[in-house]
């Protein structure tokens, strides 16, 4: 070994490992694509060895490089938790909360409800992270998190808040043009907005009996808040939360029984950042925040 590696190196290679490309990890770390590439060289400079097989597809791990992204990774695991213990040690009422939640929930239910927060906690900023993946509290992507699935960490604390039911659901203006379903046989021959590598909704129709294929869906995302928007353009039927569908102008509840459970909602931190006063405040007026909301109490921000 030629010197000790800066561990910012190290962080670069585990998320050239873990995303499988430069320019994914440059996505997960906020970095530039050519910074992790230099980031890597110096890595093998520094250690005196090759660490990934150049190619014109990008880089490929060899075996050297797999052997140490465990302890690596690991590594990682440790500093998460430390700067966990650390955070919530710290009980001043200023600082910096990170909140994640679904691009959905972070865009049209999140900006009503953190009005308030602000009003509540003015010297605490706040970063939202909106994800359709989930973010790992344990590695400290973020502090909270507002799940639509019950975490199962034993190191987290979670609260359930609710359920929400989902519906399926159309602008009027294309109802006027296309008609309403009245059955499922009726719904399927209708212009259905989909995911696109997601089989949720696939697997849902198949169990009632209908053999659903990608290509049902004539407009498909992964991003949930573009499906929404598709669907307030009028472009077909998608699927949607009751609460928000209700509130947003020109969209109608299309009315077939799907035969979905309803979507529960968790709010969930770290069990050692509980103890924070700030986090705490945060967790708490979030959560007074959604209780409202699932209730109908609120009218979250629909924009156009």
């Amino acid at each position: 070994m030629n010197r000790e590696p800066d561990w910012a190196l190290w962080r670069s290679f585990a998320a050239v490992i873990a995303e499988g490309s430069l320019s994914g990890a440059a996505r997960s770390l906020g970095l530039s694509q050519p910074t992790i590439g230099r980031h890597i060289e110096t890595l093998e400079a520094d250690l005196g060895i090759s660490l990934f097989e150049r190619s014109l597809t990008g880089l490929k791990p060899n075996p050297t490089a797999l052997r140490l992204y465990e302890p690596v990774r690991a590594a990682q695991s440790s500093l998460a938790e430390a700067a966990i213990l650390a955070a919530g040690a710290q009980d001043e009422s200023g600082g910096t909360v990170r909140l994640t939640a679904s691009t959905l929930i972070s865009n049209y239910v999140l900006p009503e409800i953190l009005r308030t927060v602000r009003q509540l906690h003015p010297r605490i900023a706040i970063e939202i992270v909106p994800s359709d993946s989930p973010e790992n509290l344990l590695m400290r992507e973020a502090d909270i998190a507002i799940r639509m699935f019950r975490p199962t960490q034993l190191e987290l604390v979670t609260r359930h808040l609710g359920d929400i039911p989902l519906v399926p659901v159309a602008h009027e203006s294309y109802l006027a043009r296309r008609g309403t379903p009245r059955s499922l046989d009726d719904l399927w021959d209708h212009d259905i907005l989909g995911f696109d590598r997601s089989d949720a909704i696939i697997l849902h129709a198949r169990a009632l009996g209908y053999e659903l294929s990608r290509e049902h869906f004539l407009l498909r995302s992964d991003n949930q808040t573009h499906l929404w928007e598709l669907v307030k353009a009028g472009l077909g039927i998608g699927f949607g939360q009751l609460h928000l569908t209700r509130r947003t102008p020109g969209l109608v509840v299309v009315p077939v029984e799907l035969g979905v459970p309803p979507m529960p909602v968790w709010l969930t931190t770290h069990r050692e950042l509980f103890t924070s006063h700030r986090i705490r405040a945060i967790y708490d007026a979030v959560a007074d925040g959604l209780d409202a909301y699932i209730s109908g109490a609120t009218a979250p921000v629909s924009p156009r």
